[in-house]
């Protein structure tokens, strides 16, 4: 079992940075891919980043250069730093982990970029 907990989402005007954690209940460094999520309001969940235990990672394109997922493996924890915010970035972030086959969600933390 894992649980995942969000937290640092917020208000933030185009052009701001953020940076998301998630903080795992057990060791994080033997879980195999941990991964962020986000929705938007009428819009299927999308993938944002991943990275594995191999420290491999991978972004969908419209974030990529803005946005870096990284971990902490003495805090159990991984991040998002989010650079360059856009109104369209806006959505519920999920912290995502799969372990020996089997699937974690976090609750989501709400992202929001306006003026």
């Amino acid at each position: 079992q894992v649980q995942l907990v969000e937290s640092g989402g917020g208000l933030v005007q185009p052009g701001g940075s953020l940076r998301l954690s998630c903080a795992a209940s057990r060791s994080i460094s033997s879980i195999n891919v941990m991964a962020w999520y986000r929705q938007a309001p009428g819009k299927q969940r999308e993938l944002v980043a991943t990275l594995t235990s191999g420290e491999n990672t991978n972004y969908v394109d419209s974030v990529k250069g803005r946005f870096t997922i990284s971990r902490d493996n003495a805090k159990n924890t991984v991040y998002l730093q989010m650079n360059s915010l856009k109104p369209e970035d806006t959505a519920v972030y999920y912290c995502y982990a799969v372990h020996r086959w089997v699937n974690y969600w976090g609750q989501g933390t709400q992202v929001t970029v306006s003026s």
